[in-house]
């Protein structure tokens, strides 16, 4: 690779702070769950339904000031999962094997995000969950998610 192409590369990296530190409060075991369950205040649990609504900080965006894509996927597998743990027994193990993501709009800072998540479709061993987020002041659906859970069968014994 030429040198002037390395030099670009590495400012480009540098720009995005791939390289920076992470400040402490994220440097422990399951931060990551912090991060998307702080801005997570859930509404109304029922079974087979979840609604929670998500507030957008500056620590969830990308560089052209929309929710980051990445965040958006993170928030959709906690609801999902929450939601399928409605109908699935603690006691049966959620694995989950396919998520799917539209993202049609972007959310953008200090947004209020509604995220609904419900079961499409819950059999012995398979969970399809549906969750859709909305912005909330004018209801526009801006990301659609549908996750599939897998669920490990009983031992007959």
């Amino acid at each position: 690779m030429a040198e002037d192409h390395k030099s670009s590369v590495l400012r480009f990296i540098q720009w995005t702070g791939v390289n920076d530190e992470l400040p402490e409060r994220y440097s422990f075991k399951d931060s990551y769950s912090d991060i998307v369950t702080t801005s997570l205040q859930s509404d109304r649990i029922e079974r087979g339904r979840v609604t929670c609504t998500l507030t957008v900080e500056p620590c969830h965006l990308n560089n052209f000031g929309g929710l980051h894509g990445g965040f958006v996927a993170a928030v959709a597998e906690r609801v999902s999962i929450a939601c399928a743990r409605t109908v699935v027994s603690e006691d049966r193990e959620l694995f989950l094997g396919e998520l799917g993501i539209s993202y049609l709009s972007s959310a953008t800072q200090n947004a209020m995000v509604t995220v609904d998540g419900s079961i499409i479709r819950s059999g012995r061993n398979v969970t399809t969950v549906a969750v859709d987020f909305m912005l909330g002041d004018t209801g526009k659906l801006v990301y659609t998610t549908r996750a599939t859970f897998y669920t490990t069968p009983m031992a007959k014994l």
